[in-house]
């Protein structure tokens, strides 16, 4: 396989839907499998670790959510980026949707062009950081192996688990994290604190970006939680 291309692996039970959509992203570029259920995608991302994943809702057995969930859940999976397609249109499913943990949502019927290009923009902004150890999102650069954050070039300076937090954000823009999602992957699973923990760190991140004048970085998803946009 030629890895150059991008891995789509589409998780959905229907297969005409799946058929039409390997074939538009085959035109577009881009290499893809099929999976027809939970388990299947299960083996599909165990035998070859696709950049992306298509996750149909209603699946028999385990739904698509679920299986975000689960993905979420496990460090070897937790990064690979997430669209969600379904028919489910309320505000309540694309909560629910959010804060399982999926990068976009598109709603069924979709075009195939606009698929390719929110493909595109996921993996653009879930891009990890270069060989060297360093995270960059316009203004802002970190790097990992000194601790150091520069803004423009002039380093500005964090507690330890503020710096975390930007780290954490800075190596997953653009998803939105509810509170207890940033408890578990920046403090830890097996440490019990409240959530306004969170908005504490999250207010002094913000006033240390802002102070250096780079404050719109960091947003809140009302209802949802916090997001890190990678360009101001």
């Amino acid at each position: 396989m030629n890895r150059k291309q991008p891995m789509v692996l589409i998780v959905d039970d229907e297969v005409a839907i799946s058929e039409m959509i390997r074939f538009a992203l085959e035109q577009a570029g881009m290499q893809a499998q099929g999976a027809g259920n939970a388990y299947e995608a299960l083996i599909c991302i165990n035998d070859h670790r696709p950049d992306i994943i298509l996750m149909d809702w209603m699946m028999p057995g385990v739904s698509g959510i679920e299986l975000t969930r689960r993905l979420r859940k496990d460090p070897g999976t937790e990064d690979i980026p997430i669209i969600m397609l379904t028919a489910r249109v309320t505000e309540d499913d694309k909560v629910a949707g959010l804060e399982a943990g999926t990068d976009d949502y598109l709603i069924k019927p979709f075009s195939p062009r606009e698929l390719v290009a929110r493909i595109k923009a996921v993996l653009r902004r879930s891009k990890p950081g270069s060989k060297s150890g360093k995270l960059t999102a316009g203004r802002l650069q970190v790097d990992i192996s000194s601790r150091r954050v520069l803004i423009d070039g002039v380093e500005i300076h964090l507690g330890p688990t503020d710096y975390r937090l930007l780290e954490f954000f800075m190596g997953h823009p653009g998803r939105v994290y509810t509170r207890s999602q940033l408890l578990d992957r920046v403090w830890g699973a097996n440490v019990y604190l409240e959530e306004r923990t969170v908005d504490v760190h999250i207010r002094r991140l913000r006033k240390a970006l802002d102070d250096a004048g780079a404050s719109s970085y960091l947003q809140t998803a009302r209802g949802h939680g916090y997001r890190f946009l990678a360009d101001e």
